[in-house]
């Protein structure tokens, strides 16, 4: 791999130190809110291409979106690991170190996805209805959860490469990979189904093959010395007790990803009770919100590499003016493109499935989980805070709350006392007391975090 130059290091810590923090954010923020618009465009494809066949086709996309957040939640516990540790060691200037901590992560999450596809396969069936799919549904979320396991490998390690690229301040760099995947999953969608008629094949196999491609477009970065980081195999077993570092430090995006798995996981079965259409409206709801939120996470993912950096730089000021900052940033898109969806609820869930009761169900939840989308800032921007400045404990404890300790007990009371009802509002509800607790943790580390920076100023 080449070496990236001396100069272009200096040069790069400059621009993360020095450059005003409202353009350094939004700068950063741009390209990683297309990549992931554009990644969420082509799951809202899946969901628009596979529900052309019928609900229960449409219900399988639901059931597989689990399965997804698990794969994912390990690759972002390594790649946020990894990428909050680089950040650090190269405001530090010990760009060798990040190398360490970049090659461990690596690695490891081949292996950790290569594992992963081994057991899904295997026990397949189990895990579909373990992950809320009914008898009606089985045969088509095993054979969309067959591809998708096949590419777990490529979702974990590219969910490392492109978070250590956004952490080191390219982002647009990690913006190719991530948009020519999903570019390509959209045109494969198309083709395979509308043109091979593969049905659910054509689905899983073209978010497979977007996968692996997005994958060699992000580590063909790294392979042409773009980055200070490198990947170096020979490092992977002596650094091997870095690992440690990587997961305590990641171990807030798992717990959110892991989390929120398991709260799909729980939506599925309890709205299973009510038919195939009741978990087909939540799976388009799921979406169609977690569409319209990629703008806040993609401001907020901007955040993260300005806030490790001068953290590690002890640039203090800094750290505290682009939380403040990315916080209203978010809130203000978040809250215009939430209101215009609450004027076209109806319309937007007939767009993926149009069947009299699913819109019913989801046109009603998709009003609230609209609404809740004001929340959601605070809630993010906080976590990201401090799972970037290396406060894992606090970090952890507050990835918990909207999809673990507040929103579990929520839908359980509310699933016993209102029916469908309460499942359709659990989600927005759990998220209005996150909010809260989030809000206090964070006026409360802002009163601790020193004034001055680290030199004096």
């Amino acid at each position: 791999m080449k070496a990236i130059s001396k100069d272009l290091q200096r040069e790069q810590y400059i621009k993360m130190t020095e450059t005003p923090v409202k353009k350094l954010v939004v700068t950063l923020a741009i390209p990683t809110t297309i990549s992931m618009l554009i990644t969420s465009i082509y799951n809202l494809a899946d969901s628009y291409f596979v529900g052309q066949i019928n609900t229960m086709a449409s219900a399988a996309v639901g059931v597989v979106m689990g399965l997804m957040t698990i794969i994912q939640a390990f690759g972002f516990m390594l790649g946020h690991g990894a990428g909050s540790v680089v950040a650090r060691m190269l405001g530090q200037k010990k760009p060798e170190e990040a190398t360490d901590y970049a090659s461990v992560s690596f690695f490891t999450s081949i292996i950790l996805g290569v594992a992963i596809a081994v057991l899904g396969l295997k026990f397949n069936t189990s895990l579909m209805y373990g992950l809320g799919s009914s008898e009606t549904v089985l045969p088509y979320s095993s054979v969309y959860s067959g591809y998708i396991l096949l590419a777990a490998p490529f979702m974990t390690g590219g969910c490392v490469l492109n978070n250590i690229l956004r952490y080191e301040g390219k982002a647009a760099l990690a913006m190719v990979g991530l948009t020519l995947g999903g570019v390509l999953n959209i045109g494969l969608d198309a083709f395979t189904m509308m043109v091979l008629k593969m049905g659910v094949h054509g689905a899983g196999l073209s978010t497979a093959i977007s996968q692996v491609i997005s994958f060699i477009v992000l580590l063909s970065v790294f392979l042409m010395g773009k980055t200070q980081s490198k990947l170096k195999l020979e490092r992977f077993a002596k650094c091997l007790p870095l690992l440690c570092t990587v997961i305590v430090t990641g171990l807030p995006s798992l717990v959110r990803q892991g989390l929120g798995s398991f709260a799909t996981i729980m939506l599925n079965n309890y709205a299973k009770d009510y038919g195939d259409a009741a978990i087909a409206a939540m799976s388009i709801v799921t979406r169609i919100s977690m569409f319209i939120f990629c703008f806040g996470l993609g401001i907020g993912q901007g955040f993260q590499p300005v806030c490790a950096f001068n953290y590690g730089a002890g640039k203090y000021k800094r750290v505290r003016q682009s939380y403040y900052f990315t916080m209203v940033a978010a809130e203000f898109f978040l809250g215009s493109l939430a209101l215009i969806g609450l004027v076209f609820s109806n319309d937007l869930i007939r767009i993926f499935r149009n069947d009299p009761k699913v819109i019913e169900i989801g046109t009603f939840a998709l009003r609230f989980h609209l609404m809740a989308l004001f929340f959601h800032p605070v809630i993010v921007c906080t976590n990201m805070l401090f799972q970037s400045i290396g406060k894992s404990v606090r970090a952890t404890f507050v990835s918990t709350l909207r999809s673990g300790l507040c929103f579990i007990p929520v839908i359980m009371v509310l699933r016993r006392c209102m029916g469908l009802t309460g499942i359709q509002i659990s989600q927005p509800a759990a998220d209005a007391i996150s909010f809260i607790i989030a809000a206090v943790f964070a006026v409360t580390y802002m009163r601790e975090l020193p004034t001055k920076d680290s030199d004096g100023v």
